[in-house]
């Protein structure tokens, strides 16, 4: 910001110096020009009247009058250039303002020369046209109103002999009285005093208005300073702020309006230090209740569950009311304990307690063993489970924790039966140099625009009225969620209504290395589901069908935005150009 107001202000300061530059030089040549015209007048005058009075008795038709206009003429000019040389003198006459001259005396219509010379002759005697003084400069523009008796004034752009360059001169023309007819007298007023005048005008103004934006550069420099370091400071400060530094705050001096910006600042960071204190205090206590109410459920639920099982045993099987009565409070029961296990899970995560057990194991198995584990819910469903887990002879060994990752898989397999109305679900592993990732695709009810990522949030549920089959506890996704942050990895989803959804978990091969890419694309290829009978089956190659082929382009995000711990910023993913559709990654 500081750069940008000395540059503007610099770049306006430019525009003013040079109109102001132009207006100043413009009036002070007008003013030197309107002065040397004046005592050009002036002179004129004078040398007029000297003119008259040396030449009221001569006749300049009679013969030797050349001689005596030359005499006449020489004096006038020899005065003249006298005037332009005393430095002492000048000023204090105002004829001596008009500087040195040079006189034109030309006696006739015509210019008969640009020296004084003999008198031409013409038959019968009679004295023709005569001049004194270089009369080849004086234009007829000039000659003709001094024919008829009036005073003229012109600039021209006169040659010397002693200066290579032309220079600008002011020509005064006006008529003589003699004893014959009148004269036409020229004074020569040549502009170079005036032309270096100007020129050092010019050159002063430059150097001043150099000066003058170099000075304007620094005092703006300076002035910005003042009011963008504290801006600067108040932008260190809330950077720390928003870092965790809950103590900064900005200095406060002075009772200007920066000051009072620093005092609400802080103010403001006060108030916020204490509502996140307060937070912090009331999610630790809420944390320590849920784990406390976890383990002092547990002694007592030990108790009825021993008691239900014994009243489970007695049960006659012919009291159909009875025995209906002890398997829901057998099932319930072991709904309780599950949900009591993710409370307990939940507060160890959110207490940063959770430890990871890393082991090098090959992903495959434990994505066999999850699938063991919800054989039942496959059963009872009667939906077909395909896995594609690679080739057996090129294991993907992986550096994790088996009992997280297979907790994940076994909640997306759960999640995938619950919604997947008996079709279909298809499993597929598949890793690259640095990272594995495992894919679960049903092909159900799917998921609304914007729900993909609601689907992490606690006791979140698409449909609250929807029966669930595996008995959740709506903690399940929340806890993989939080499984994949601790391995260093993402767990991603996208929906669609009627077309399915597709869970994407993605580890790094080796813990504590960076993602940056996923082997699978999140988007599957628009297909119907692969035809297969009920239960666990490994699947044959993939070929188009849910799932892509590993070389497919559709669907690939190789260039993920990532937050500051290396997770994928929730994004809207584009759907296959066959079916629009939402999807929001987490």
């Amino acid at each position: 910001m500081q750069l940008r107001v000395v540059l503007s202000t610099l770049a306006m300061s430019i525009v003013v110096v040079a109109v102001l530059g132009l207006v100043l030089q413009t009036q002070i040549a007008d003013r030197l020009v309107q002065g040397k015209e004046q005592a050009a007048l002036i002179q004129a005058d004078i040398s007029r009247q000297a003119l008259e009075r040396d030449l009221a008795r001569i006749d300049p038709d009679r013969d030797g009058a050349q001689a005596v206009l030359d005499d006449v003429l020489d004096r006038l000019s020899t005065s003249g250039r006298d005037a332009g040389s005393n430095g002492v003198t000048r000023g204090s006459d105002p004829t001596s303002d008009a500087g040195a001259f040079d006189a034109v005396l030309i006696a006739g219509s015509d210019t008969l020369g640009s020296v004084p010379g003999a008198l031409p002759t013409v038959p019968g005697g009679s004295t023709g046209e005569i001049s004194a003084g270089p009369a080849q400069v004086i234009p007829p523009q000039l000659r003709a109103p001094v024919l008829q008796g009036f005073l003229a004034t012109k600039y021209l752009t006169v040659a010397s002999a002693g200066q290579a360059a032309p220079v600008p001169t002011l020509v005064v023309g006006q008529p003589v009285r003699t004893a014959g007819r009148n004269l036409q007298l020229y004074l020569l007023f040549p502009l170079s005093a005036e032309q270096r005048t100007l020129a050092l005008v010019q050159s002063t103004l430059a150097l001043a208005a150099g000066v003058l934006l170099v000075l304007l550069a620094g005092i703006s420099s300076v002035v910005t300073r003042q009011v963008v370091r504290p801006v600067r400071q108040a932008a260190d400060v809330a950077e720390r702020f928003a870092d965790g530094h809950l103590d900064e705050r900005m200095p406060v001096h002075g009772d200007d309006e920066v000051a009072r910006l620093a005092e609400s600042y802080n103010e403001m960071a006060a108030s916020i230090q204490s509502q996140i204190r307060q937070l912090e205090e009331f999610g630790a206590l809420q944390r320590r209740f849920t784990s406390d109410v976890s383990h002092e459920l547990r002694t007592p639920l030990t108790t009825v569950r021993m008691a239900a099982e014994v009243l489970h045993a007695q049960v006659d099987p012919s009291e159909v009311t009875a025995a209906r009565s002890a398997q829901l409070l057998v099932d319930e029961l072991d709904r309780f304990e599950t949900l009591l296990s993710d409370l307990l899970e939940i507060s160890r995560l959110d207490a940063g307690m959770a430890e990871l057990g890393l082991e090098l194991v090959d992903v495959a198995s434990v994505v066999r063993r999850a699938a063991e584990t919800v054989r039942h819910l496959v059963d009872d469903t009667a939906t077909p489970l395909l896995l594609d887990l690679g080739d057996a002879d090129e294991p993907v060994l992986a550096e994790v924790d088996p009992r997280r990752v297979e907790r994940i898989l076994r909640n997306l397999l759960a999640n995938a039966i619950d919604h997947g109305e008996s079709r279909p679900i298809e499993v597929r592993l598949a890793a690259d140099e640095g990272a594995l990732a495992v894919v679960v695709r049903d092909h159900g009810i799917g998921l609304k625009p914007g729900e993909a990522g609601l689907v992490f949030n606690r006791f979140w549920r698409a449909d609250p009225s929807r029966q669930r089959r595996s008995g959740g506890t709506g903690l399940g996704l929340a806890i993989s969620l939080e499984d994949a942050r601790l391995h260093g990895g993402w767990l991603q989803a996208w929906g669609e209504v009627d077309r399915g959804a597709v869970f994407r978990l993605t580890l790094p091969l080796r813990h504590g290395e960076r993602l940056r890419t996923s082997p699978l694309p999140l988007l599957p290829v628009a297909a119907s589901p692969a035809a297969a009978d009920p239960g666990i089956h490994d699947a044959a190659p993939t070929t188009g069908t849910a799932l892509p082929p590993m070389d497919a382009d559709d669907g690939g995000d190789d260039d993920l935005d990532l937050d500051d711990d290396g997770f994928p910023e929730p994004f809207p993913q584009p759907s296959p150009p066959s079916d629009p559709g939402t999807s929001v990654a987490r």
